[in-house]
Protein backbone atom coordinates (compact mmCIF):
# COMPACT_ATOMS: atom_id res chain seq x y z
CA UNK A 1 0.00 0.00 0.00
CA UNK A 2 1.22 3.76 -1.03
CA UNK A 3 2.12 6.57 1.16
CA UNK A 4 -1.13 8.51 -0.13
CA UNK A 5 -3.33 4.82 0.37
CA UNK A 6 -2.14 4.38 4.23
CA UNK A 7 -3.17 8.24 4.98
CA UNK A 8 -6.21 7.82 3.18
CA UNK A 9 -7.32 4.61 5.77
CA UNK A 10 -6.05 6.03 8.42
CA UNK A 11 -8.05 9.13 8.07
CA UNK A 12 -11.19 6.74 7.26
CA UNK A 13 -10.40 5.41 10.39
CA UNK A 14 -9.87 8.03 12.79
CA UNK A 15 -12.42 10.54 11.58
CA UNK A 16 -15.45 8.50 13.26
CA UNK A 17 -13.23 8.43 16.61
CA UNK A 18 -14.70 10.41 19.83
CA UNK A 19 -12.52 13.08 21.03
CA UNK A 20 -12.45 11.53 24.33
CA UNK A 21 -10.94 8.52 22.57
CA UNK A 22 -7.96 10.66 21.01
CA UNK A 23 -7.04 12.76 24.02
CA UNK A 24 -8.39 9.93 25.74
CA UNK A 25 -5.15 7.87 24.52
CA UNK A 26 -2.84 9.99 24.87
CA UNK A 27 -3.76 10.41 28.54
CA UNK A 28 -3.65 7.19 29.32
CA UNK A 29 -0.22 6.27 27.81
CA UNK A 30 1.26 9.71 29.34
CA UNK A 31 -0.18 9.48 32.81
CA UNK A 32 0.62 6.43 35.19
CA UNK A 33 -0.78 6.62 38.71
CA UNK A 34 0.98 5.63 41.79
CA UNK A 35 -0.39 2.38 43.74
CA UNK A 36 -1.83 3.93 47.20
CA UNK A 37 -1.00 1.17 49.65
CA UNK A 38 -3.12 2.72 52.16
CA UNK A 39 -5.73 0.72 54.64
CA UNK A 40 -8.08 -0.69 52.90
CA UNK A 41 -12.13 0.13 54.06
CA UNK A 42 -13.90 -1.81 55.90
CA UNK A 43 -16.61 -4.66 54.59
CA UNK A 44 -19.75 -4.40 54.75
CA UNK A 45 -22.07 -6.99 55.95
CA UNK A 46 -24.84 -8.55 53.60
CA UNK A 47 -28.50 -8.01 54.48
CA UNK A 48 -29.50 -10.17 51.32
CA UNK A 49 -28.97 -13.76 49.79
CA UNK A 50 -26.02 -14.33 47.12
CA UNK A 51 -27.25 -16.82 44.28
CA UNK A 52 -25.04 -18.61 42.47
CA UNK A 53 -23.86 -16.99 39.34
CA UNK A 54 -23.36 -18.55 35.69
CA UNK A 55 -20.64 -20.84 35.08
CA UNK A 56 -18.14 -21.60 33.54
CA UNK A 57 -15.96 -25.03 32.50
CA UNK A 58 -12.65 -24.77 34.73
CA UNK A 59 -9.35 -24.00 32.60
CA UNK A 60 -7.53 -25.10 35.88
CA UNK A 61 -5.99 -28.45 35.03
CA UNK A 62 -2.98 -30.44 36.65
CA UNK A 63 -0.70 -28.86 38.49
CA UNK A 64 -0.71 -25.05 37.76
CA UNK A 65 -1.55 -25.74 33.93
CA UNK A 66 -4.35 -23.64 32.44
CA UNK A 67 -6.07 -24.34 29.30
CA UNK A 68 -7.63 -21.17 27.54
CA UNK A 69 -8.79 -20.29 24.73
CA UNK A 70 -8.09 -24.31 23.64
CA UNK A 71 -4.51 -23.61 24.28
CA UNK A 72 -2.88 -24.71 27.58
CA UNK A 73 0.76 -23.48 29.03
CA UNK A 74 1.70 -24.55 32.67
CA UNK A 75 2.24 -21.13 35.09
CA UNK A 76 5.26 -21.97 37.39
CA UNK A 77 7.17 -18.83 37.37
CA UNK A 78 6.36 -15.17 38.67
CA UNK A 79 7.60 -14.00 35.36
CA UNK A 80 4.82 -16.72 33.25
CA UNK A 81 1.93 -14.06 34.25
CA UNK A 82 3.59 -12.33 31.41
CA UNK A 83 4.98 -14.28 29.47
CA UNK A 84 6.51 -12.78 26.42
CA UNK A 85 5.55 -15.55 23.59
CA UNK A 86 2.43 -16.28 25.09
CA UNK A 87 -0.69 -14.46 23.34
CA UNK A 88 -2.15 -11.48 25.76
CA UNK A 89 -5.98 -12.80 25.52
CA UNK A 90 -4.81 -15.66 26.66
CA UNK A 91 -2.82 -13.70 29.46
CA UNK A 92 -6.17 -11.58 30.11
CA UNK A 93 -7.69 -14.91 30.74
CA UNK A 94 -5.21 -15.96 33.42
CA UNK A 95 -5.53 -12.98 34.98
CA UNK A 96 -9.40 -13.00 35.18
CA UNK A 97 -9.71 -15.85 37.90
CA UNK A 98 -12.89 -17.32 36.25
CA UNK A 99 -11.77 -20.82 38.22
CA UNK A 100 -13.15 -19.12 41.42
CA UNK A 101 -16.84 -19.36 40.58
CA UNK A 102 -16.53 -21.99 37.32
CA UNK A 103 -18.02 -25.54 37.67
CA UNK A 104 -16.71 -27.68 40.61
CA UNK A 105 -15.11 -24.21 42.21
CA UNK A 106 -16.25 -25.53 45.90
CA UNK A 107 -13.67 -28.91 45.30
CA UNK A 108 -11.09 -26.41 44.40
CA UNK A 109 -10.98 -24.08 47.76
CA UNK A 110 -7.36 -24.87 48.97
CA UNK A 111 -5.89 -24.83 45.19
CA UNK A 112 -7.90 -21.40 44.45
CA UNK A 113 -6.45 -19.73 47.73
CA UNK A 114 -2.78 -20.50 47.47
CA UNK A 115 -3.41 -19.08 43.84
CA UNK A 116 -4.84 -15.90 45.04
CA UNK A 117 -1.98 -15.67 47.40
CA UNK A 118 0.44 -16.68 44.48
CA UNK A 119 -1.12 -13.84 42.47
CA UNK A 120 -0.84 -10.88 45.20
CA UNK A 121 2.83 -12.19 45.65
CA UNK A 122 4.02 -12.27 41.94
CA UNK A 123 2.50 -9.45 41.05
CA UNK A 124 2.93 -6.22 42.78
CA UNK A 125 0.80 -3.00 42.24
CA UNK A 126 1.04 -1.41 38.91
CA UNK A 127 3.24 -4.13 37.17
CA UNK A 128 2.18 -6.47 34.22
CA UNK A 129 -0.32 -7.15 32.28
CA UNK A 130 -2.96 -7.99 35.65
CA UNK A 131 -3.02 -4.20 36.34
CA UNK A 132 -4.36 -3.13 32.91
CA UNK A 133 -7.76 -2.17 33.52
CA UNK A 134 -9.92 -4.98 31.67
CA UNK A 135 -8.17 -7.75 33.41
CA UNK A 136 -8.17 -5.99 36.59
CA UNK A 137 -12.27 -5.40 36.47
CA UNK A 138 -12.68 -8.99 35.78
CA UNK A 139 -10.63 -9.92 38.50
CA UNK A 140 -11.97 -7.79 41.20
CA UNK A 141 -15.29 -8.70 40.25
CA UNK A 142 -14.20 -12.32 40.54
CA UNK A 143 -12.57 -12.41 44.05
CA UNK A 144 -15.51 -10.43 45.47
CA UNK A 145 -17.90 -13.22 43.77
CA UNK A 146 -16.00 -16.28 45.82
CA UNK A 147 -15.97 -13.85 48.79
CA UNK A 148 -19.78 -13.48 48.19
CA UNK A 149 -20.42 -17.22 47.95
CA UNK A 150 -18.67 -17.63 51.27
CA UNK A 151 -15.14 -17.96 50.84
CA UNK A 152 -12.93 -15.97 53.72
CA UNK A 153 -10.94 -13.30 52.57
CA UNK A 154 -7.14 -12.77 54.13
CA UNK A 155 -6.79 -9.36 55.50
CA UNK A 156 -3.37 -9.26 52.76
CA UNK A 157 -6.43 -10.01 50.44
CA UNK A 158 -8.80 -7.45 50.97
CA UNK A 159 -5.87 -5.18 50.99
CA UNK A 160 -4.84 -5.97 47.34
CA UNK A 161 -8.52 -5.67 46.21
CA UNK A 162 -8.71 -2.24 48.03
CA UNK A 163 -5.43 -1.06 46.09
CA UNK A 164 -6.85 -2.70 42.96
CA UNK A 165 -10.34 -0.98 43.16
CA UNK A 166 -8.33 2.64 43.67
CA UNK A 167 -6.05 1.62 40.47
CA UNK A 168 -8.57 1.30 38.30
CA UNK A 169 -10.50 4.68 39.27
CA UNK A 170 -7.42 6.39 38.30
CA UNK A 171 -6.92 4.42 35.26
CA UNK A 172 -10.63 4.05 33.42
CA UNK A 173 -10.77 3.44 29.68
CA UNK A 174 -12.28 5.97 28.41
CA UNK A 175 -10.03 5.54 25.33
CA UNK A 176 -11.66 2.37 24.42
CA UNK A 177 -15.43 2.72 25.66
CA UNK A 178 -17.98 0.08 24.49
CA UNK A 179 -17.54 -3.27 26.75
CA UNK A 180 -14.35 -2.16 28.34
CA UNK A 181 -15.59 1.01 30.06
CA UNK A 182 -18.70 -1.08 30.96
CA UNK A 183 -16.41 -3.51 32.70
CA UNK A 184 -14.65 -1.02 34.56
CA UNK A 185 -17.57 0.24 35.66
CA UNK A 186 -18.87 -3.01 36.85
CA UNK A 187 -16.10 -3.75 39.11
CA UNK A 188 -16.75 -0.02 40.60
CA UNK A 189 -20.06 -1.30 41.81
CA UNK A 190 -18.60 -4.47 43.12
CA UNK A 191 -16.40 -2.45 45.18
CA UNK A 192 -18.03 -0.01 46.43
CA UNK A 193 -20.67 -2.58 47.30
CA UNK A 194 -18.18 -4.85 49.27
CA UNK A 195 -16.63 -2.08 51.29
CA UNK A 196 -18.12 0.58 53.38
CA UNK A 197 -17.37 4.02 54.09
CA UNK A 198 -16.53 7.14 52.48
CA UNK A 199 -13.71 5.82 50.04
CA UNK A 200 -16.60 2.75 49.53
CA UNK A 201 -19.03 5.27 48.52
CA UNK A 202 -17.02 7.61 45.78
CA UNK A 203 -16.49 4.19 44.32
CA UNK A 204 -20.24 3.37 43.93
CA UNK A 205 -21.26 6.36 42.50
CA UNK A 206 -18.78 6.31 40.01
CA UNK A 207 -19.12 3.13 39.08
CA UNK A 208 -23.32 3.30 38.91
CA UNK A 209 -22.76 6.75 37.10
CA UNK A 210 -20.73 5.15 34.46
CA UNK A 211 -23.49 2.39 34.20
CA UNK A 212 -26.17 5.09 33.74
CA UNK A 213 -24.34 6.24 31.04
CA UNK A 214 -23.30 3.19 29.37
CA UNK A 215 -26.76 1.75 29.62
CA UNK A 216 -28.49 4.08 27.87
CA UNK A 217 -25.98 4.08 24.82
CA UNK A 218 -24.91 0.08 24.72
CA UNK A 219 -28.59 -1.10 25.23
CA UNK A 220 -30.12 -0.50 22.22
CA UNK A 221 -33.89 -0.29 21.88
CA UNK A 222 -34.80 -3.75 20.24
CA UNK A 223 -32.51 -4.88 23.61
CA UNK A 224 -29.39 -5.69 21.45
CA UNK A 225 -26.07 -4.95 22.54
CA UNK A 226 -24.44 -1.61 20.41
CA UNK A 227 -21.58 -3.42 19.57
CA UNK A 228 -23.81 -6.19 17.18
CA UNK A 229 -22.05 -9.22 18.62
CA UNK A 230 -24.11 -11.84 20.37
CA UNK A 231 -20.77 -12.97 22.01
CA UNK A 232 -20.74 -9.96 23.41
CA UNK A 233 -24.26 -9.15 24.05
CA UNK A 234 -24.40 -12.44 26.40
CA UNK A 235 -21.61 -10.90 28.32
CA UNK A 236 -22.86 -7.57 29.06
CA UNK A 237 -26.25 -10.05 29.53
CA UNK A 238 -24.77 -11.77 32.21
CA UNK A 239 -22.92 -8.28 33.86
CA UNK A 240 -26.33 -7.03 34.45
CA UNK A 241 -27.27 -10.49 36.20
CA UNK A 242 -24.26 -10.24 38.32
CA UNK A 243 -25.61 -6.26 39.07
CA UNK A 244 -28.81 -7.72 40.14
CA UNK A 245 -27.79 -10.59 42.13
CA UNK A 246 -25.20 -8.09 43.82
CA UNK A 247 -28.03 -5.35 44.77
CA UNK A 248 -29.94 -8.11 45.74
CA UNK A 249 -27.09 -8.94 48.41
CA UNK A 250 -27.00 -5.37 49.80
CA UNK A 251 -30.71 -4.30 49.97
CA UNK A 252 -29.48 -1.78 52.60
CA UNK A 253 -26.43 -0.09 51.27
CA UNK A 254 -28.45 2.89 49.64
CA UNK A 255 -29.13 2.34 46.04
CA UNK A 256 -32.30 3.82 44.58
CA UNK A 257 -35.03 1.05 43.74
CA UNK A 258 -35.24 2.75 40.18
CA UNK A 259 -31.67 0.82 39.65
CA UNK A 260 -32.90 -3.12 40.49
CA UNK A 261 -35.89 -1.90 37.99
CA UNK A 262 -34.26 -1.08 35.45
CA UNK A 263 -31.52 -4.15 35.48
CA UNK A 264 -34.60 -6.41 35.86
CA UNK A 265 -36.29 -4.38 32.46
CA UNK A 266 -32.89 -4.57 30.60
CA UNK A 267 -31.75 -7.99 31.44
CA UNK A 268 -35.22 -8.82 30.09
CA UNK A 269 -35.02 -7.35 26.44
CA UNK A 270 -31.41 -8.74 26.31
CA UNK A 271 -32.87 -12.13 26.94
CA UNK A 272 -35.57 -11.68 23.98
CA UNK A 273 -32.92 -10.23 21.89
CA UNK A 274 -30.25 -13.53 22.46
CA UNK A 275 -33.16 -16.47 22.17
CA UNK A 276 -33.70 -14.25 18.64
CA UNK A 277 -30.19 -14.45 17.83
CA UNK A 278 -30.01 -18.43 18.52
CA UNK A 279 -30.36 -21.18 15.98
CA UNK A 280 -32.58 -24.13 16.99
CA UNK A 281 -29.28 -25.24 18.31
CA UNK A 282 -29.33 -23.70 21.48
CA UNK A 283 -26.29 -21.42 20.71
CA UNK A 284 -25.73 -17.68 19.32
CA UNK A 285 -25.23 -16.93 15.28
CA UNK A 286 -21.67 -16.08 14.81
CA UNK A 287 -21.79 -12.65 13.75
CA UNK A 288 -18.95 -10.09 14.09
CA UNK A 289 -16.07 -11.22 16.93
CA UNK A 290 -18.26 -14.40 18.14
CA UNK A 291 -17.47 -17.79 19.26
CA UNK A 292 -18.38 -20.52 21.43
CA UNK A 293 -17.47 -20.61 24.99
CA UNK A 294 -16.37 -17.45 25.78
CA UNK A 295 -19.81 -16.00 27.26
CA UNK A 296 -21.65 -18.46 29.11
CA UNK A 297 -24.90 -20.60 26.74
CA UNK A 298 -27.98 -18.78 26.64
CA UNK A 299 -29.51 -21.65 28.41
CA UNK A 300 -27.15 -20.56 31.25
CA UNK A 301 -27.91 -17.48 31.04
CA UNK A 302 -31.96 -18.11 31.44
CA UNK A 303 -31.31 -20.03 34.38
CA UNK A 304 -29.33 -17.73 36.11
CA UNK A 305 -31.77 -15.14 35.52
CA UNK A 306 -34.55 -17.68 36.87
CA UNK A 307 -32.39 -18.33 39.62
CA UNK A 308 -33.05 -14.12 40.64
CA UNK A 309 -36.75 -14.20 40.47
CA UNK A 310 -36.91 -13.52 36.86
CA UNK A 311 -39.36 -14.81 34.54
CA UNK A 312 -39.17 -17.63 32.96
CA UNK A 313 -38.70 -16.56 29.09
CA UNK A 314 -41.87 -17.91 26.62
CA UNK A 315 -40.88 -19.45 23.49
CA UNK A 316 -41.50 -17.10 20.22
CA UNK A 317 -42.47 -18.52 16.69
CA UNK A 318 -43.13 -15.55 15.08
CA UNK A 319 -42.06 -16.26 11.16
CA UNK A 320 -40.32 -12.81 10.91
CA UNK A 321 -38.53 -10.33 13.95
CA UNK A 322 -36.71 -7.64 12.65
CA UNK A 323 -34.37 -6.18 15.33
CA UNK A 324 -34.66 -3.13 13.72
CA UNK A 325 -32.04 -1.25 15.91
CA UNK A 326 -28.91 -3.88 15.88
CA UNK A 327 -30.09 -4.36 11.93
CA UNK A 328 -30.85 -7.97 12.55
CA UNK A 329 -33.77 -10.16 10.99
CA UNK A 330 -34.65 -13.63 12.13
CA UNK A 331 -36.93 -16.34 9.62
CA UNK A 332 -38.72 -18.68 10.81
CA UNK A 333 -40.39 -21.16 8.21
CA UNK A 334 -41.69 -24.79 8.66
CA UNK A 335 -37.58 -26.46 9.64
CA UNK A 336 -35.45 -22.96 8.51
CA UNK A 337 -34.75 -20.99 10.52
CA UNK A 338 -32.65 -17.83 8.72
CA UNK A 339 -30.69 -14.74 10.78
CA UNK A 340 -30.14 -12.29 8.28
CA UNK A 341 -27.69 -9.11 8.84
CA UNK A 342 -29.01 -5.81 7.47
CA UNK A 343 -27.35 -3.76 9.57
CA UNK A 344 -24.62 -1.33 10.28
CA UNK A 345 -21.18 -2.86 11.89
CA UNK A 346 -21.38 -1.19 15.11
CA UNK A 347 -21.03 2.01 16.48
CA UNK A 348 -19.19 4.46 14.08
CA UNK A 349 -16.78 5.24 16.99
CA UNK A 350 -16.23 2.00 17.86
CA UNK A 351 -16.07 -0.98 15.35
CA UNK A 352 -13.29 -2.95 16.77
CA UNK A 353 -15.16 -6.38 16.88
CA UNK A 354 -16.76 -5.79 13.46
CA UNK A 355 -16.60 -7.82 10.52
CA UNK A 356 -16.97 -6.91 6.91
CA UNK A 357 -20.30 -9.21 6.67
CA UNK A 358 -22.95 -7.04 5.74
CA UNK A 359 -25.72 -8.58 4.16
CA UNK A 360 -24.15 -11.88 5.14
CA UNK A 361 -26.68 -14.95 6.78
CA UNK A 362 -26.76 -17.99 8.52
CA UNK A 363 -29.25 -21.12 8.44
CA UNK A 364 -30.33 -23.70 10.00
CA UNK A 365 -32.65 -26.43 8.65
CA UNK A 366 -33.74 -29.63 10.71
CA UNK A 367 -32.20 -28.57 13.99
CA UNK A 368 -28.87 -28.26 12.42
CA UNK A 369 -26.78 -25.38 11.34
CA UNK A 370 -26.05 -25.59 7.11
CA UNK A 371 -24.85 -22.29 6.42
CA UNK A 372 -22.15 -20.72 9.13
CA UNK A 373 -20.25 -17.46 8.89
CA UNK A 374 -16.68 -18.43 9.62
CA UNK A 375 -16.35 -16.97 13.53
CA UNK A 376 -14.04 -16.09 15.44
CA UNK A 377 -10.25 -17.60 16.44
CA UNK A 378 -8.08 -15.25 17.17
CA UNK A 379 -7.51 -11.76 18.25
CA UNK A 380 -4.30 -9.49 17.83
CA UNK A 381 -2.94 -8.47 14.26
CA UNK A 382 -2.29 -10.92 12.41
CA UNK A 383 -2.97 -11.80 8.54
CA UNK A 384 -5.32 -14.45 10.09
CA UNK A 385 -7.06 -12.24 12.07
CA UNK A 386 -7.93 -9.77 9.47
CA UNK A 387 -8.67 -13.05 6.73
CA UNK A 388 -11.61 -13.97 9.51
CA UNK A 389 -13.14 -10.66 9.51
CA UNK A 390 -12.65 -10.07 5.97
CA UNK A 391 -16.08 -10.44 3.25
CA UNK A 392 -15.02 -14.05 2.15
CA UNK A 393 -15.25 -15.43 5.04
CA UNK A 394 -18.81 -14.87 5.30
CA UNK A 395 -22.14 -15.58 3.17
CA UNK A 396 -22.49 -12.44 1.23
CA UNK A 397 -20.74 -11.08 -1.75
CA UNK A 398 -17.07 -10.12 -2.67
CA UNK A 399 -17.01 -7.55 -4.95
CA UNK A 400 -13.36 -7.26 -7.49
CA UNK A 401 -11.81 -9.30 -4.27
CA UNK A 402 -12.38 -6.73 -1.69
CA UNK A 403 -14.07 -6.17 1.57
CA UNK A 404 -17.19 -4.29 2.25
CA UNK A 405 -15.88 -2.52 4.98
CA UNK A 406 -12.54 -1.79 4.94
CA UNK A 407 -11.39 -3.79 8.37
CA UNK A 408 -7.53 -3.82 8.84
CA UNK A 409 -5.07 -3.91 11.88
CA UNK A 410 -7.05 -6.69 13.98
CA UNK A 411 -9.85 -4.12 15.73
CA UNK A 412 -9.96 -1.24 12.71
CA UNK A 413 -12.10 -0.41 10.43
CA UNK A 414 -11.73 2.74 7.86
CA UNK A 415 -14.43 2.97 4.97
CA UNK A 416 -17.82 0.65 5.87
CA UNK A 417 -20.91 -0.27 4.35
CA UNK A 418 -23.90 1.42 4.95
CA UNK A 419 -26.84 -0.98 4.66
CA UNK A 420 -30.94 0.99 3.13
CA UNK A 421 -33.70 0.20 4.87
CA UNK A 422 -34.56 -3.66 4.10
CA UNK A 423 -37.98 -4.39 2.58
CA UNK A 424 -40.15 -7.35 4.00
CA UNK A 425 -42.95 -8.88 2.66
CA UNK A 426 -45.01 -12.03 3.90
CA UNK A 427 -46.99 -13.85 0.98
CA UNK A 428 -48.53 -16.71 1.23
CA UNK A 429 -45.69 -19.21 0.37
CA UNK A 430 -43.48 -17.36 2.77
CA UNK A 431 -41.46 -14.28 2.83
CA UNK A 432 -39.26 -12.03 1.28
CA UNK A 433 -36.39 -9.71 2.07
CA UNK A 434 -34.67 -7.28 0.34
CA UNK A 435 -31.74 -5.07 1.52
CA UNK A 436 -28.89 -3.48 -0.27
CA UNK A 437 -25.45 -1.81 0.78
CA UNK A 438 -22.97 1.02 -0.40
CA UNK A 439 -19.66 -0.59 0.87
CA UNK A 440 -18.22 -1.30 -2.38
CA UNK A 441 -19.17 3.08 -3.87
CA UNK A 442 -15.32 3.46 -3.32
CA UNK A 443 -14.35 1.38 -6.11
CA UNK A 444 -14.38 2.66 -9.72
CA UNK A 445 -18.00 2.62 -10.99
CA UNK A 446 -19.41 2.81 -7.35
CA UNK A 447 -20.90 -0.75 -7.39
CA UNK A 448 -23.98 -1.41 -4.81
CA UNK A 449 -24.66 -5.01 -3.98
CA UNK A 450 -28.49 -5.72 -3.88
CA UNK A 451 -29.57 -9.37 -2.62
CA UNK A 452 -33.44 -10.88 -2.02
CA UNK A 453 -33.89 -13.69 0.51
CA UNK A 454 -37.27 -15.55 -0.09
CA UNK A 455 -38.09 -18.51 2.25
CA UNK A 456 -40.96 -20.97 1.71
CA UNK A 457 -41.79 -24.04 1.88
CA UNK A 458 -38.99 -26.41 0.92
CA UNK A 459 -36.70 -23.98 -0.33
CA UNK A 460 -35.03 -20.85 0.69
CA UNK A 461 -34.03 -18.70 -2.88
CA UNK A 462 -30.50 -15.96 -2.26
CA UNK A 463 -30.23 -13.49 -5.40
CA UNK A 464 -27.72 -11.05 -5.78
CA UNK A 465 -27.19 -8.58 -8.03
CA UNK A 466 -24.47 -5.75 -8.57
CA UNK A 467 -25.64 -2.53 -10.12
CA UNK A 468 -22.78 -0.16 -11.54
CA UNK A 469 -19.53 -1.31 -12.96
CA UNK A 470 -17.13 -4.22 -11.26
CA UNK A 471 -14.37 -6.39 -12.58
CA UNK A 472 -15.84 -9.87 -11.28
CA UNK A 473 -18.06 -10.56 -8.08
CA UNK A 474 -18.87 -14.11 -6.25
CA UNK A 475 -21.37 -14.80 -3.52
CA UNK A 476 -19.74 -16.58 -1.17
CA UNK A 477 -22.23 -19.81 0.91
CA UNK A 478 -20.02 -21.78 4.01
CA UNK A 479 -21.10 -24.95 4.73
CA UNK A 480 -21.08 -26.34 8.85
CA UNK A 481 -18.11 -28.72 8.17
CA UNK A 482 -20.75 -31.60 9.33
CA UNK A 483 -22.14 -31.56 6.13
CA UNK A 484 -21.23 -32.66 2.89
CA UNK A 485 -21.49 -31.08 -0.14
CA UNK A 486 -21.17 -32.21 -3.99
CA UNK A 487 -21.90 -30.46 -7.19
CA UNK A 488 -19.71 -31.94 -10.22
CA UNK A 489 -17.84 -29.78 -12.19
CA UNK A 490 -19.20 -27.89 -15.07
CA UNK A 491 -22.93 -28.78 -13.68
CA UNK A 492 -25.41 -26.37 -11.56
CA UNK A 493 -26.92 -28.79 -9.67
CA UNK A 494 -25.43 -30.61 -6.45
CA UNK A 495 -26.92 -32.17 -3.49
CA UNK A 496 -25.88 -31.46 0.21
CA UNK A 497 -26.73 -34.39 3.21
CA UNK A 498 -27.18 -33.25 6.71
CA UNK A 499 -25.66 -35.17 9.96
CA UNK A 500 -29.24 -35.92 10.77
CA UNK A 501 -29.57 -37.54 7.42
CA UNK A 502 -31.70 -35.47 5.93
CA UNK A 503 -30.52 -34.21 2.04
CA UNK A 504 -30.63 -30.45 0.55
CA UNK A 505 -30.39 -29.93 -3.41
CA UNK A 506 -28.63 -27.15 -4.47
CA UNK A 507 -29.39 -25.27 -7.53
CA UNK A 508 -27.70 -22.76 -9.31
CA UNK A 509 -30.24 -20.84 -11.02
CA UNK A 510 -27.65 -17.97 -12.23
CA UNK A 511 -23.92 -17.77 -12.32
CA UNK A 512 -21.38 -20.44 -12.38
CA UNK A 513 -20.06 -21.80 -8.85
CA UNK A 514 -17.15 -23.24 -7.94
CA UNK A 515 -16.20 -25.88 -4.66
CA UNK A 516 -13.30 -24.90 -2.38
CA UNK A 517 -11.65 -26.18 1.40
CA UNK A 518 -11.72 -23.33 3.82
CA UNK A 519 -11.69 -23.40 7.52
CA UNK A 520 -14.65 -22.65 10.17
CA UNK A 521 -13.61 -21.32 13.69
CA UNK A 522 -16.56 -21.79 16.30
CA UNK A 523 -13.99 -21.59 19.30
CA UNK A 524 -11.31 -19.54 19.77
CA UNK A 525 -7.95 -21.56 19.28
CA UNK A 526 -9.84 -24.05 16.71
CA UNK A 527 -9.99 -24.30 12.95
CA UNK A 528 -11.93 -26.84 11.02
CA UNK A 529 -12.34 -27.53 7.76
CA UNK A 530 -15.50 -26.87 5.60
CA UNK A 531 -16.34 -26.04 2.38
CA UNK A 532 -17.30 -22.96 0.41
CA UNK A 533 -19.52 -22.59 -2.50
CA UNK A 534 -18.29 -19.85 -4.76
CA UNK A 535 -21.00 -18.08 -7.19
CA UNK A 536 -19.68 -15.95 -10.13
CA UNK A 537 -22.26 -13.14 -10.54
CA UNK A 538 -22.30 -14.02 -14.65
CA UNK A 539 -23.84 -10.45 -15.92
CA UNK A 540 -23.54 -9.28 -12.34
CA UNK A 541 -26.37 -11.37 -10.94
CA UNK A 542 -26.60 -15.03 -9.40
CA UNK A 543 -29.43 -16.85 -7.53
CA UNK A 544 -28.29 -19.62 -5.42
CA UNK A 545 -31.66 -22.02 -4.27
CA UNK A 546 -31.72 -24.53 -1.22
CA UNK A 547 -34.75 -27.37 -1.49
CA UNK A 548 -35.25 -29.63 1.07
CA UNK A 549 -38.54 -32.44 1.82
Amino acid sequence: MDGLAHALRWFHTVRYLRPAQVYGRLWFRAYRPAPDPSPAPEIRATGGPWQPPARRPSPLLNGNTFCFLNERHPVESPSDWNHPTWEKLWLYNLHYFDDLNAEGAQGRTDRHRALIERWRAENPPAVGIGWEPYPLSLRLVNWIKWALAGNALEPAWVQSLAVQARYLRRRLEYHLLGNHLFANAKALVFAGLFFRGEEARRWLEKGLALLDRELSEQILPDGGHFERSPMYHSLILEDLLDLLNLLRAYPDAGVEPAWEARLRKLSGAMREWLARMCHPDGEIALFNDAAFDIARPPAELDAYAVRLGLPVRAQASDPVRHLAETGYIRLNHGVACALLDVGRIGPDYLPGHAHADTLSFELSLFGQRVLVNSGTSRYGTSPERNRQRGTAAHNTVVVDKQDSSEVWSGFRVARRAWPGTPEIEQTQDGIEVRCAHDGYRRLPGGPVHKRRWRLGTGYLSVRDEIEGPCTQAQARFHFHPGLSVEIPAGHTQGRSGLPGGQTVRLEIRAGSCVLEQTTYHPRFGVSEPNTCLGVDLSGKTSELVLHWD
